[in-house]
């Protein structure tokens, strides 16, 4: 078992790391609401880190899941930030969805001192962190990734190295941009059956089984029909997500005509006040232009 620290103990980090504990590992943990970690060390056990810097003394590895790219700048090269008390050798792994113009910079800063970078981010939601079971998509070197991979698999029902530093990073922007163009269309056909007189089970029962069938559709229909959206995943970080997506493909020359669209929608969600409902709301917006 190795020695770890966690970073971040959001909605998705903090029953990551209870994995982490519960297999075995000897955790630390920081989280910028010191209380947050205090209750996590009450229900895990482990050890609380006042400083990012403090919480990685010794550890093997660091794994961290915070906001976006002036989050993770701040808990690795801050005046406390973990790069300044990395042990000689030791891995750091960064789950957050954050652009791979900072993926590059960590990296580079990383190697300069003798440390190894991995970018990490993750898809499969709260309950995919709170089962164990998310989708991890990697980039950087692979003797890193070969180091850190046991690690990940504590929390993860798929995890692969995608390329260099950058590639999870860049695969994360692909998940998000299917994910766009996937709710939109599910929440206009739930619309559409709605508006039409039909029993939106029923209709999904049927073409679930079919072409149409997603993990969208089967895990978020219910919810949409009931107007509920308290999955966990923000519309105000699907926005975060989505602004990468956008600046990155500025800068690659790729065309992505419906992802500005949907992000445009969830705009529009978030004027009705919904920044933290989930991103089924989409179909919210819909209703109501009713």
């Amino acid at each position: 078992m190795a020695k770890v620290a966690f970073l971040g103990l959001g909605v998705m980090g903090y029953p990551m790391a209870g994995h982490l504990q519960a297999a075995g590992h000897q955790v630390t943990v920081f989280n910028r609401t010191t209380s947050k970690a205090e209750a996590w060390v009450a229900e895990h056990g482990g050890a609380l880190g006042k400083t990012p810097k403090e919480a990685v003394q010794g550890a093997d590895f660091v794994m961290a899941c915070v906001g976006n790219d002036d989050d993770l700048r701040n808990v690795c090269t801050g005046d406390d930030g973990a790069f300044h008390g990395l042990s000689a050798g030791a891995v750091f792994v960064d789950h957050t969805t954050v652009s791979a113009k900072v993926t590059f910079e960590l990296y580079d800063a990383a190697k300069a001192q003798g440390n190894a970078f991995v970018d990490a981010p993750i898809s499969g939601g709260q309950a995919g962190a709170e089962n164990g079971a998310l989708s991890i998509m990697c980039g950087g070197d692979q003797s890193a990734y070969d180091a850190a991979e046991p690690v990940m698999q504590v929390y993860s029902k798929i995890c692969r190295r995608l390329g260099d530093s950058g590639a999870g990073q860049m695969t994360k922007m692909c998940n998000q941009i299917a994910i766009a163009g996937l709710v939109q269309g599910l929440s206009e056909a739930l619309h559409f059956a709605e508006k039409a007189g039909l029993d939106g089970r029923a209709v999904v029962e049927v073409i679930s089984q079919g072409a149409a069938g997603s993990w969208q559709m089967a895990n978020r229909y219910e919810t949409m029909l009931d107007d509920h959206f308290g999955h966990g995943f923000a519309v105000d970080w699907m926005r975060k997500d989505l602004g990468i997506c956008l600046d990155t493909a500025n800068e690659t020359g790729a065309s992505l005509p419906v992802t500005a669209l949907v992000d445009q929608f969830y705009k529009d969600v978030q004027k009705l006040g919904g920044g933290r409902w989930d991103t089924s709301s989409l179909i919210k917006r819909l209703r109501a232009l009713d």
